[in-house]
């Protein structure tokens, strides 16, 4: 893994573990996109990327990354995780593209089961519906 991959997953990390993704502010690209589980369209922009990453966070509880998988460029990554959301167990897998200079530029999330991404969009759906 190249050093500047290693940065901006210490930086995340740090801040995921920290329940603060204020480092977002840092490691976003103006232009990045995140691509949910549930919804169809990605949404476009730093700012509504920040707000849904810096809202999951709080909606995840035991939330724990297991794996990590490094593309042979070192600009993207694969995350495996594990979390609890309204009683419900889930895994998932972050993947996360960083352009040249450690911004990340896509960020999509699958998770499964479907009892798990069901809570997971109801929580969401409550906390986001006025701003989405």
């Amino acid at each position: 893994m190249d050093p500047t991959m290693r940065q901006v997953l210490d930086t995340w990390h740090a801040g995921v573990a920290a329940r603060d993704l204020s480092c977002l502010e840092e490691l976003l690209h103006p232009d990045a996109v995140f691509r949910s589980p549930v919804a169809h369209k990605p949404y476009a922009g730093a700012d509504v990327v920040r707000l849904i990453l810096g809202t999951v966070i709080q909606v995840f509880e035991d939330f724990t990354y297991h794996r990590t998988f490094v593309t042979e460029d070192s600009r993207s990554v694969v995350l495996e995780f594990s979390a609890t959301v309204s009683g419900r167990q889930l895994k998932g897998i972050d993947m996360i593209r960083i352009d040249d200079e450690g911004r990340i530029v896509d960020f999509e999330v699958m998770v499964r089961p479907r009892s798990g991404l069901d809570a997971l969009a109801a929580q969401m759906a409550e906390r986001l519906a006025a701003y989405l």
